[in-house]
């Protein structure tokens, strides 16, 4: 038998049949064994409700009026339903401390007349140890991981006294799941339980039991002791398989729905309990990072905090940018509780790379057609840090009750997912070799999985399942659209647009989506491509303008308000850092100083202005140089919008150029050149004065020279240029040359030394 056998109860007599078995021998009836359960030609009506351990306060009331809320949805007649109890052990906790009258009173009514029509399962993947064992004896059945526990019922009581034995008694009694010797064996420490073979099948006794089965039966052929005084009963899954106690040996949700032979989504907790969702939506837009991420917990955290919110749609519109931050997010999600409250991601365009990590989060994914899921992302995952991920993934998946092989094969190229179908029926999987091997227990060399292995392109016999070929290509990594995403089984539905969302959920009205405040809205905007270009349009325009008039004005104000607001926006958004802003200053200091001090288009120039383009560039990205195809593109569409800005710069110049100084107050904000008029009377200007008894006098600005300006000696006003430095007003200045009416001058110390 391996460790998953789901395909039938044990043939043959167990402490059950015992009965039966006696009368049917006694009446010359022949036993039938048992045949294993064949699939509903109906469907069957599922719910799955979580019992978290301990049991305290007033968890038994909350699971019964779920429990109440399923039975009043149910027709009266047909099928009975299924009920699965969902034993959930939380993390960093063994579950222990469950109150004994709460465990009874759960148990009492789960062995009540209310629940005869309804199939009632105990599902435990990890544990239910304390008195927590008393619930799982009051169902019908009992489902286990292999290494689940079940057991020591009595561990931190002092004493067990009278009541807590008739409890584990009463349950046993009326269920009859597990021997009443076995109940009390797991309670009580003091009793010894013997099994006892007789020629009819096995049976457990507790000492004063014992005595009255040797007095009565004369076909025991041996006792042994089953459970020593000195200790409690505890069990492992696939003991009480063997001893015929366990159904079926399930370690998640998808390995119970396959035992029960009902569809996996029937399963899904329903928080809302047919009360209608409280639903609110966030948004995982452009690249991930710590500030992205701190932003949305805070917000859920928030809302759950303050309202009575059971259901979230995660709108998913990115292309990773950072596997921990994604992670962390995505544990934050999973650790919500499920039976409280529901998680969907909702794709409309992308979750490429790790931002998938925070779609296997959610309880469920759905996506639109033509949204890409997987591929390249914002960040190339290489190496370790794809080792690093391996873990996390298959944690938060096997959380979800997800598969975890599709979402690794989306950050690792060399993973291999196969395509696996059991023989003989439709069922199909989408899994990487690992992952069939842990979920159907294939192992060891020369297994059909092993031999399989040997020609991968081609339909191989793998146990009961046959695998096909490889649904990913080697050195890539994975890539889907919604279409094939639903049909592999990562998306649960594929819809057109958000109301269609909205219909599926029977979402009254579109979920609330919520905010810190509207300031992310417009970083977001801002930090467009198209809204980006225009900042850096409108920026560099006012600069120039400031360049080209005297003093600080309306331009200079513009243009630091532009490219402020051009890197705030990014560095918000995760693609600016300090690195940028200071490689943009640098490069604006460096074209300043060839303008001004260094007069010439040289080192400083061009080396100025390859720093500007180049922070203006990266600004927009995560990456410094693509590296994948997604980081191509980002990079194309970076280099056009710096582009786009410059040659509108350009264009935009030359016209106004022409055209600024008829506008009342536009004209104002740069000097213009003269037009033919004016040239030629500066001209005839020129010619007749005589400034050359200027030379060598000091005088004073009067306004800024950049590097023209005026400057006053003794009474005269004159127009003068600086020999290249911008010299503030109100300094002293010295006239060395003298051209016609081209005055040069040079700051000079208050004492007239150089």
């Amino acid at each position: 038998m391996t460790r998953h056998d789901l395909r039938k109860p044990l043939i043959g007599f167990t402490f059950n049949a015992v009965p039966f078995a006696a009368l049917a021998i006694g009446l010359g009836l022949q036993l039938i064994p048992a045949t294993p359960i064949v699939a509903q030609e109906q469907p069957v009506t599922a719910r799955r409700i979580r019992v978290p351990l301990p049991l305290k306060d007033s968890s038994d009331r909350v699971i019964k009026q779920m429990v109440q809320r399923v039975l009043a949805e149910q027709p009266a007649g047909g099928e009975r339903p299924v009920i699965v109890f969902d034993f959930w052990v939380p993390e960093n906790s063994d579950g222990s401390g469950t109150e004994f009258e709460r465990a009874l009173s759960l148990a009492r009514f789960l062995t009540g007349p209310e629940l005869e029509r309804v199939r009632t399962i105990a599902f435990i993947p990890k544990s239910a140890t304390g008195h927590a064992v008393l619930a799982a004896l009051a169902c019908e059945e009992i489902i286990m991981s292999e290494d689940a526990v079940l057991g020591e019922a009595g561990a931190g009581e002092v004493t067990i006294g009278p009541t807590m034995r008739g409890g584990y008694a009463e349950i046993a009694r009326s269920r009859r799941t597990v021997p009443e010797a076995i109940a009390l064996g797991m309670l009580d420490p003091d009793l010894t339980i013997s099994r006892v073979t007789t020629s009819n099948g096995e049976l457990y006794a507790w000492p004063e039991e014992l005595q009255r089965l040797k007095r009565e039966r004369n076909d025991i052929q041996e006792i042994n002791t089953f459970i020593p005084a000195g200790q409690m009963g505890r069990f492992r899954g696939d003991k009480l398989r063997e001893l015929g106690i366990v159904s079926y040996l399930a370690d998640d949700v998808p390995e119970l729905a396959a035992a029960l032979r009902i569809p996996a989504d029937q399963f899904a907790f329903d928080p809302s309990m047919g009360k209608g969702w409280e639903a609110i939506q966030v948004e995982v837009n452009g690249p991930v990072n710590s500030m992205t991420v701190d932003r949305i917990v805070k917000i859920i955290q928030r809302e759950l905090d303050t309202r009575q919110v059971n259901f979230v749609c995660v709108r998913i519109n990115s292309p990773g940018g950072s596997p921990n931050e994604s992670v962390r997010l995505a544990g934050f999600l999973a650790d919500l509780e499920a039976s409280q409250l529901r998680t969907v991601a909702y794709i409309p365009r992308e979750a490429r790379s790790d931002a998938m990590i925070i779609a296997l989060a959610c309880d469920q994914i759905v996506v639109e057609a033509e949204a890409i899921l997987g591929g390249d992302g914002a960040v190339a995952i290489r190496g370790q840090e794809i080792a690093d991920l391996k873990e996390p993934i298959q944690r938060i998946a096997e959380r979800e009750s997800h598969t975890w092989s599709l979402v690794l094969a989306m950050i690792d190229p060399e993973l291999e997912v196969f395509r696996y179908r059991r023989a003989g029926s439709n069922q199909t999987i989408y899994l990487s070799p690992e992952e069939f091997r842990e979920k159907y227990g294939a192992e060891g060399a020369g297994s059909p999985l092993e031999q399989a292995e040997v020609a991968p392109a081609e339909e191989s016999e793998v146990g009961d399942w046959i695998r096909g070929e490889p649904i990913t290509t080697a050195g890539k990594v994975l890539e889907l659209d919604g279409k094939r995403a639903e049909q592999f089984g990562l998306a649960r539905f594929v819809v057109n647009d958000f109301n269609e969302f909205a219909q599926l959920y029977q979402l009254e009205e579109s979920p609330e989506i919520v905010e810190p405040n509207w300031a992310f809205d417009v970083v977001d905007a801002l930090a467009s491509p198209e809204l980006g270009g225009i900042l850096l349009f409108i920026g560099a325009f006012a600069l120039m303008a400031e360049i080209s008039s005297p003093g600080l004005g309306l331009g200079g104000f513009l243009s630091i308000l532009c490219f402020m607001l051009y890197f705030w926006a990014n560095y918000l958004n995760g693609t600016a850092e300090i690195l940028e802003v200071m490689l943009f200053l640098a490069g604006i200091s460096f074209v300043i100083i060839e303008i001004f001090v260094i007069p010439g288009f040289g080192v400083f120039g061009l080396g100025g202005g390859f720093l500007v383009i180049s922070s203006l560039v990266l600004a927009s990205q995560t990456f410094v140089l693509p590296s994948n195809s997604y980081q191509y593109n980002r990079f194309s569409s970076s280099l056009m919008m710096v582009a786009m800005a410059v040659f509108g710069l350009i264009v935009s110049g030359f016209v106004l150029s022409k055209y600024l100084h008829r506008a009342p107050i536009l004209s104002r904000m740069m000097l213009l050149p003269p037009d033919q008029e004016a040239r030629v009377e500066l001209a005839r200007r020129e010619s007749l004065v005589d400034y050359n008894h200027l030379m060598d006098e000091v005088g004073l600005t009067r306004t800024q020279l950049t590097p023209s300006g005026k400057a006053v000696f003794g009474s005269e006003v004159m127009d003068v240029i600086s020999d290249g430095q911008v010299i503030q007003k109100g300094e002293p200045i010295r006239v060395i040359e003298v051209s016609g009416s081209r005055i040069v001058v040079e700051p000079v110390e208050l004492n007239g030394s150089n």
